[in-house]
């Protein structure tokens, strides 16, 4: 058996329920990844050794009182670790969300996917870096490290996920928890050469306790392995009691789609732009698409190039919907003063949005999404660079003395993220591409490439990624950490 760390999510919950390891086993080679690892690459903002102890017990109770058929069964990932991140209650558990605003702060109840995890039997070892309310595409918080891609330290792992991606990248656990509510799970999965999903609106539940509102962010993973994705995607996504929309299902599971192999696809590649047409893009980035293009069309699908949807000052509505979002943040009003400037820059902005804007950014957001729908309807699929730049170095975006300029600088970086996010539709990164940030040399860096689709089509999105991880596979490649 490989190394515990070099194993998938899968491979370690197979090794656990054959008996070749040992809940106990994979928690302590765990904590001590962590403890040689997370400090250098900013992944964990908490951990929890105690209620990690307690879960490895339980898992190693059920091993016990069950065939290794009823624990595949029951329990997909019993005794794998995965971390949650720290904008996600965990009850017991402190939750700062990034900010000093929130200090003292524990978690009295646990979110819904996190009662989805416990149930398939993973093990909750900590909460994950994440930057102040979740807002920015870096994870710099002024309470924690910031959160650094294994690939080069200098760089971060992204946003707003950053911390569950580092601690992926350099192999401390298999899969983390994640959140997507403008690129968060995807921006992170580019910079640190990972694989993740933003499921459909609607797809995973927000119950037992949480809203919907204006319906921009969802719940996942990051993770190395397509099928660890997609099994993940089965364990999140059945419904809450009170959901207010419902997708159909997966023929079978999102796992099962992986095997399927997609033929004669539609698919349109797009390399400018959305949001900032005058954002540069860097030539690996477009390089990685173009790699990906002629995988495609190696497996007999038909690629050409697609449209900018819509032009950049109709994407402009998303951020009154985002700043209205920051603003409702439930933070103490006294601690206002204690929030990084593009926080504050943010609420402050949302406050100003009136009822009628607001219902007009909304409306905006779904005039938006038929006009792309009718832009893409001779296209089954998009293909498109996750980011526009490789891994930004630490702090060059992050700008405290001009928030309104870090939000722009931050869209030139993720000029396509956010569509998705308005859309409501699937989309996925993929690490099919790795070059020098310079032609003059340097470490290889990861440069993802997304795929997208409509509402709905996840299990479309799984097959044609588990295709092209057989295709250009990354399983190989390590990072200089980890």
């Amino acid at each position: 058996m490989a190394d515990l760390h070099d194993l998938t999510a899968r491979e370690l919950a197979t090794a656990i329920r054959t008996r070749q390891t040992s809940p106990a086993e994979v928690l302590a080679h765990t904590e001590a990844r962590a403890d040689a690892l997370s400090e250098r690459v900013g992944a964990f903002v908490t951990r929890a050794p105690d209620l990690a102890r307690a879960h490895a017990d339980d898992a190693a109770r059920l091993l016990e009182e069950s065939s290794p058929e009823e624990v595949a069964r029951a329990y997909p990932l019993l005794g794998v670790p995965l971390p949650i991140k720290d904008l996600t209650m965990v009850a017991g558990v402190p939750m700062r969300a990034g900010s000093a605003a929130l200090d003292g702060f524990v978690a009295p109840v646990d979110d819904g996917l996190v009662i989805r995890f416990r149930e398939a039997g993973t093990v909750m070892i900590g909460k994950t870096n994440t930057p102040e309310i979740g807002l920015p595409c870096y994870t710099e918080p002024e309470v924690a490290p910031p959160a650094r891609t294994p690939w080069d330290l200098t760089r971060s792992a992204g946003g707003s996920s950053g911390g569950a991606a580092a601690a992926v990248a350099s192999r401390i656990v298999p899969i983390a928890h994640g959140s997507d509510g403008g690129g968060s799970i995807r921006i992170p999965a580019s910079a640190c050469g990972l694989v993740g999903l933003k499921a459909s609106r609607g797809r995973v539940s927000t119950g037992p306790f949480g809203v919907d509102g204006p319906a921009l962010a969802t719940q996942g993973v990051l993770t190395r392995d397509v099928r660890d994705t997609a099994l993940a995607l089965d364990l999140l996504s059945p419904p809450w009691p009170g959901d207010s929309a419902l997708l159909p299902g997966p023929q079978t599971s999102f796992l099962d789609a992986c095997e399927r192999r997609e033929q004669g696809l539609r698919v349109g590649v797009v390399t400018t732009p959305f949001i900032t047409p005058e954002a540069p893009v860097h030539e690996q980035a477009r390089a990685a698409v173009e790699k990906t293009a002629r995988a495609l069309e190696a497996m007999g699908h038909h690629v050409s190039e697609a449209p900018v949807p819509f032009a950049a000052e109709e994407w402009t509505p998303f951020l009154d919907v985002w700043s209205v979002m920051a603003a409702s943040a439930p933070l103490p009003e006294e601690a206002e003063h204690l929030l990084v400037p593009l926080t504050q820059w943010m609420r402050e902005r949302g406050r100003g949005v009136s009822g009628l804007a607001y219902a007009g950014a909304i409306s905006a957001g779904q005039r938006l999404t038929r006009q792309t729908a009718t832009a893409w309807v001779e296209f089954d699929v998009i293909c498109m660079p996750t980011l526009a730049q490789p891994p930004a170095p630490i702090g060059s975006i992050r700008d405290d003395a001009d928030p309104e300029g870090d939000f722009w600088a931050q869209c030139a970086f993720t000029p396509w993220t956010s569509t998705w996010n308005i859309l409501g539709w699937p989309a996925i990164s993929l690490p099919v591409h790795w070059a020098p940030d310079s032609p003059d040399g340097g470490p290889d860096l990861p440069f993802g490439v997304a795929l997208g689709a409509g509402l709905g089509a996840e299990e479309r999105l799984l097959a044609l990624a588990a295709a092209l991880e057989e295709a250009l596979p990354w399983s190989g490649r390590r990072p200089p950490v980890g």
